[in-house]
């Protein structure tokens, strides 16, 4: 017959400290000290520990409860007191402790203080310093202040006693072990001899674990924003072996096709998605054993290992705030450190708020309660011009008529077919474009009749060399856009999130529109200033067969800084582009013609390219497009002027 002890809720500083984690279950055994349950003031988050080892036989609280000092928290069973326990090991480790302790119960020594265990947070950063050396503190006195994203605690003294050194100053960064203080005690050491007695049963206890092998989980990795991404092939089963970065399963975008590869060498042990799923960053593909080198610190038994691999669950997704998160909190330069309580984050947690764009006004910089929401109340008050305005009712942004249902089939015959993978994403990036940029096209003619002459040799050049590189009249118009962005700069820019800014970029990759069996992409070709002729060819080949054979990247559509789009292989003598966020212009070709042009004495046959430019009439002003345009055909009416 068991018995079972009441666990009382012990001094936690406050009148009422609210639940926010539930670290054990019931039924579920633990060791003295483990973490029965997570609160959470105004000032800190903590920790309640079992006072006891033993197993769970009731919990008193759940989640979002309100307790205080003395209320019940949980009744547990404690170790030893079943049947089938064998208490034989422990009562031979406390005699050992008594000996030391007897032993050196009548000395004074020295004592190191460490970092105890904080959530397993690392890199903290010490904000205060509340003992010198020469200090006669207290037992539980406080010796230093840490400050976490989530709580600001103290470190107290683990005994009575003297200062001998400090270890740290304010500024410096700790984490669970760090040396805090050297502290004198005296007639109460008996602790550390006892540990050092116990730790090579522990070590001994941990030693297998070097060698064991470990289970982890495999998700799906930073795949460029994209979301619900199909699975179209799952490249391993159940206990397959696989080494590091072979392939798990491949993604198909609207862009691209990538494989998810494995992090590391091991065998699968359960595959957990399927041909057809859809797929996210951070989806779960697999669960494979590895040979496990991180395992030294896992305890021995598994019921000790229960608790910190539920407090390691991630928490619930926070629910929506009611006050979207603004534009400019991307804007300012973050500092990477907020002094702010836990109270204080979850109230900007409840806005929408960044704190590392709160300027604080407490002691130390610390942000209060009362400077969230003044910069709520500002950030509300202001009138805001963000690069892509909300479309959609009671948004501020354009209220359009939905459109009208109508039966085809009343009419006549009538088929349904699907769109495109790509058309379906990129149906909506180009109406948003379109909406919310203010487009404006300048036109213009280029005589190509001299470059086409040049090409055209070149070509013949290395044909006789059998490089196997044909030069397309694309290649020169990249070098010449390349060459105008340089001119002018605002062109090579991109709008900032809170409208007030410009993105300037000193780099100068240019995207290129490609016609592909299943829509349009546009793959990036990196460093155009930097690469001659013949390299922006063989790159131009090998990205468009990507493209058509569906093999791109998706990095390898990132990062463009301006859009050329030819339509001059099919026809047509103008059309209007549609920017391609975050670019600001983009440039459309049309088939080039010959035209009769006045050469000051007489007409003349000259091939003339058009040429379509559409910029964002928010960065770009109208006199400076029509210079660009005028530097483009400069330059492809004679390439001399790129060496100028």
């Amino acid at each position: 017959m068991s018995d079972t002890k009441d666990v009382f809720v012990p001094d936690v500083g406050d009148d009422e400290v609210e639940v926010i984690e539930l670290c054990v279950e019931v039924g579920e055994e633990v060791e003295e000290e483990a973490s029965l349950v997570t609160v959470e003031s105004d000032k800190a988050s903590m920790d309640i520990p079992a006072p006891f080892a033993g197993k769970v036989a009731s919990l008193n609280v759940a989640v979002g409860d309100k307790i205080k000092q003395g209320d019940l928290l949980a009744s547990m069973e404690p170790a030893g007191a079943s049947g089938d326990a064998e208490p034989t090991p422990e009562p031979e480790v406390e005699e050992k402790a008594e000996e030391t302790s007897v032993s050196s119960a009548s000395s004074s020594s020295v004592i190191d203080v460490k970092v105890p265990d904080i959530g397993g947070d690392e890199n903290v950063d010490v904000i205060d310093v509340l003992v010198s050396v020469g200090d006669e503190i207290e037992e539980e006195a406080g010796l230093i202040t840490l400050e976490t994203d989530k709580a600001t605690m103290d470190v107290p003294s683990p005994q009575a006693g003297k200062v001998v050194s400090v270890e740290v100053k304010e500024g410096d960064k700790v984490s669970e072990g760090s040396l805090v203080i050297t502290l004198e005690v005296g007639g109460s050491a008996q602790a550390e001899p006892a540990k050092s007695e116990s730790e090579p049963a522990k070590e001994a206890s941990s030693a297998p674990a070097h060698s064991s092998e470990k289970e982890i989980e495999v998700t799906v990795p930073d795949i460029g924003g994209d979301t619900d991404v199909d699975v179209i092939d799952v490249l391993v089963n159940v206990g397959d072996k696989v080494e590091a970065e072979d392939g798990l399963i491949t993604l198909e975008t609207d862009k691209a096709t990538m494989d998810v590869p494995s992090p590391e060498a091991g065998t699968i042990t359960e595959m957990l998605i399927k041909q057809g799923d859809k797929a996210s960053q951070g989806t779960l593909v697999c669960k494979m054993k590895v040979a496990g080198a991180a395992a030294q610190s896992a305890p021995a038994s598994e019921p000790k290992a229960a608790a910190p691999a539920k407090a390691d669950t991630p928490a619930p997704a926070p629910k929506a705030p009611p006050v979207p998160h603004h534009p400019s909190a991307g804007e300012r330069t973050k500092s990477g450190k907020v002094h702010a309580s836990p109270s204080v984050r979850r109230l900007a947690r409840e806005f929408g708020v960044d704190l590392t764009q709160v300027s604080g006004s407490g002691n130390k910089g610390r942000i209060l309660k009362e400077d969230v929401q003044s910069y709520v109340k500002y950030e509300l008050s202001r009138p805001k011009m963000t690069p892509g305005s909300s479309v959609g009712e009671g948004s501020g942004g354009l209220q359009v008529l939905a459109p009208p249902k109508v039966d085809f089939s009343k009419f006549g015959e009538v088929e349904e077919v699907p769109l495109t993978r790509i058309q379906k994403i990129s149906g909506p990036n180009l109406h948003r474009n379109w909406v919310t940029i203010p487009h404006v096209t300048q036109f213009e003619e280029a005589d190509i009749t001299d470059m086409e002459a040049f090409r055209k040799e070149q070509n013949a050049i290395a044909a006789k060399r059998n490089t196997g590189v044909k030069i397309t009249p694309l290649v020169f118009m990249m070098k010449a856009v390349a060459d105008a962005l340089k001119a002018y700069p605002v062109f090579n820019s991109s709008l900032s999130e809170s409208g007030e800014s410009l993105i300037q970029k000193k780099y100068y990759h240019i995207g290129i529109a490609v016609d592909t069996p299943g829509g349009l992409v546009v793959p990036v070709v990196r460093d155009v200033d930097q690469k001659g002729i013949f390299a922006l060819s063989e790159e131009l080949m090998e990205i468009s067969k990507k493209a058509r054979d569906g093999k791109l990247k998706a990095a390898d559509m990132q990062g463009s800084c301006f859009t050329i789009s030819s339509l001059g292989g099919i026809g047509g003598t103008a059309f209007t582009p549609i920017v391609n966020a975050p670019d600001v212009a983009i440039l459309g070709v049309s088939k080039s013609e010959i035209k009769p042009k006045w050469n000051g004495q007489d007409f003349e046959p000259r091939l003339m390219l058009p040429l379509s430019l559409s910029y964002d009439h928010r960065v770009i002003d109208g006199a400076v497009a029509a210079r660009f345009a005028v530097h483009l055909s400069t330059v492809l009416g004679d390439l001399r002027h790129m060496l100028l």
